[in-house]
């Protein structure tokens, strides 16, 4: 190596000591892509999709069937703890809360009605959008199972809604926890519009204020409802 080609080295190593530590680093880190093909910024995956959940239901006579039968049945078991006998309502947290999943069991008329009902967040942390667990336990804002009486309307922070009786060790915390049926804003079909699925509850029933009418004029005052997750084999 002649005296011209140390000078020059002397001065490109000098160079390279006198860059801040940050672009030093940098500069290194450029000449190992370099000397082994990777220059250039690879593409980042792309993000997940969530799938879309259902908005309807096909008809299913087999699970009609089933309804009436529970509804018989948790009539049955609550024996004199209820009142009136002739409309069951039926939460199945076994369907996605875009779907109609509180069903209306006439048993006088024949007649199965249903709608849209939210779950507890405490039940779904993550928002997927179904019924993850049940609890009873207060402060745990989550849906609990089992046979509930209908009670008294009252004047909440919804508005107007209807006070529940829990029947059952599932669910005996339910006046504790103000766990009630009342009508609000993100469990309306328009939720489930704009946000792919309703908003979750604190633990209690809520349903679309223009649907409400219908538990208070025909599921409240001494009537039978009951949350479980409904299986049809």
């Amino acid at each position: 190596m002649n005296r011209r080609d140390l000078i020059k080295g002397g001065l490109a190593a000098g160079a390279m000591l006198a860059l801040p530590a940050r672009a030093l680093a940098q500069s290194l880190n450029d000449d190992f892509d370099k000397a082994f093909g990777l220059t250039g910024d690879a593409p980042l995956p792309p993000a997940p999709v969530e799938p879309a959940l259902p908005t309807a239901a096909a008809a299913n006579p087999a699970y009609d069937r089933k309804l009436v039968e529970i509804a018989k049945r948790e009539l049955g078991r609550a024996g004199s703890a209820v009142w009136r006998h002739d409309i069951v309502g039926i939460a199945d947290f076994a369907r996605p809360s875009t779907l109609p999943r509180f069903h209306f069991v006439n048993l006088e008329a024949g007649q199965i009605r249903s709608f849209l009902v939210a779950h507890g967040r405490g039940s779904d942390p993550a928002h997927s959008g179904f019924l993850q667990a049940f609890s009873n336990v207060p402060g745990s804002e989550a849906t609990s199972r089992g046979a509930y009486l209908t009670c008294e309307w009252y004047k909440g922070k919804y508005g107007t809604s209807i006070r529940l009786e829990g029947l059952d060790p599932d669910n005996s915390l339910a006046l504790e926890r103000a766990i009630v049926m009342h009508p609000a804003a993100y469990a309306a079909p328009s939720h489930i519009a704009r946000f792919g699925k309703l908003g979750r509850s604190e633990g209690c029933f809520a349903m679309s204020p223009d649907q409400f009418n219908e538990a208070l004029w025909h599921l409240s005052g001494g009537r039978l409802l009951y949350a479980d997750r409904i299986d049809v084999a």
